[in-house]
């Protein structure tokens, strides 16, 4: 019996540091594949950045099929357009890029993965087996404040879930992590209401672990002394996009009003907003208090949740965002406001939820975790993060589609 097929479609490059949790999952898919199924990836590529291959050209060709090697995973991999940064939006929104290359080509598959709504238009008439990933409530994505450009489709609902309407009915399967979400498609769309799931989102447990007491502190006072600061520094860490989503811009704020003199920020990541943010902590009289690290690899994000104090989340919405899975694993409590379905994970013992959006309630609840650690033990964190594993979730996944690929070719030799 040959393999089954599972091509995934997302507009990056997996080779490039390039920052947000899809991508994160698209990877953990990819690494925790078992060799019984051939893995095929719909992506972009850039003018810099070459394949690892297990042979052939090192160049990532527009357009052809190139086998390639990712996370210890050999797979397909075809690049439709060069993308030389998807950190930063674009004038031109990259899902329209990467649908409209997608227009009058067929990828059909045994199984297809798709985690944006606008590229399933390409997929109308293909054959196999469909999933859609919704990663956020979008809802209440339209609904969000702040800039309306972060979002086009915000300019333009009614359209939007006109499009929501026509394309829905393809799937055989629509998994979201955000329970919201689950509710108002189901509630929407009822003739489809059985193939609406929840589905973990998952942190890749071979890269997010925690470090003993005695490795924690040598690691925190080695950054320290890197970064030029004293030994007891206290280390707030933000991961993410710089993206109106996040809302770094509050979260930076919030650090100036928490006006503890040994905490300092950390922000990882990258994104439309970095000039802004920076200019902001410049006016804040935040420079030797908040480190801009731009995009930063997974093992070094690993690294900086092992060692950080607290993690914040600032966000306007989100689904389940995969770095707080990943701090708590790493054994680092999470602050963040009520958005998504983080709030639902948290206890008393692994963060704390902002009631409020505002910099006086986030300054308020990081204060809490700085001067009380003693409040939010590892072992709390790190249990509550272990159900959302990538080595057991995507294997269940992986498993589920196996046993459907074997009824079907069971039922074909009736």
């Amino acid at each position: 019996m040959r393999k089954p097929v599972l091509t995934i479609f997302y507009q990056f490059n997996p080779w490039n540091t390039t920052i947000g949790g899809i991508q994160t999952l698209i990877k953990n898919f990819i690494k925790y594949a078992p060799s019984n199924f051939e893995v095929r990836l719909v992506g972009t590529t850039s003018s810099f950045a070459p394949l690892t291959p297990t042979g052939g050209d090192r160049n990532q060709v527009i357009g052809k099929w190139q086998e390639a090697e990712l996370a210890g995973r050999v797979i397909n991999f075809l690049p439709l357009f060069a993308l030389e940064n998807d950190n930063v939006r674009h004038f031109v929104p990259t899902t329209l890029k990467y649908t409209t290359a997608l227009l009058g080509r067929c990828f059909a598959s045994d199984f297809m993965h798709f985690h944006r709504l606008e590229p399933t238009l390409a997929a109308l008439k293909w054959r196999g087996e469909k999933t859609l990933f919704v990663h956020n409530d979008i809802r209440t994505q339209m609904q969000a404040g702040g800039d309306k450009k972060a979002i086009l489709w915000r300019r333009f609902p009614t359209a939007y879930f006109a499009l929501e309407k026509f394309l829905l009915g393809q799937f055989n399967q629509i998994l979201s992590c955000n329970t919201e979400a689950i509710e108002l498609y189901q509630q929407h769309y009822p003739k489809i209401a059985e193939r609406v799931a929840y589905i973990k989102n998952s942190f890749d447990d071979k890269i997010f672990y925690p470090l003993s007491r005695e490795e924690r502190e040598a690691s925190r006072w080695e950054l320290a002394s890197r970064l030029g600061l004293a030994k007891d520094t206290r280390f707030v860490l933000f991961a993410g996009r710089l993206h109106p989503q996040k809302d770094p811009i509050l979260l930076v704020r919030a650090f100036a009003a928490l006006n503890i003199a040994n905490a300092h920020l950390l922000l990882a990541g990258d994104g439309e907003l970095a000039t802004e943010l920076r200019a902001e902590i410049h006016r804040l009289g935040l420079s030797n208090q908040a480190t801009m690290l731009g995009a930063v690899a997974q093992t070094e994000i690993a690294q900086l949740h092992r060692i950080s104090h607290v993690f914040v989340l600032s966000s306007a919405y989100e689904g389940l965002p995969l770095v707080a899975l990943e701090a708590l694993a790493s054994g680092t409590p999470v602050v963040t406001t009520r958005c998504g379905e983080t709030p639902k994970l948290l206890t008393t013992n692994t963060g704390v939820v902002c009631e409020q959006h505002t910099p006086k309630c986030i300054a308020d609840s990081l204060r809490k975790v700085l001067l009380h650690p003693e409040n939010y033990p590892t072992e709390f964190c790190i249990r509550a993060a272990q159900p959302y594993a990538a080595s057991t979730v995507v294997n269940e996944v992986y498993s589920q589609m196996w046993q459907r690929w074997e009824q079907q070719n069971q039922l074909a030799f009736v």
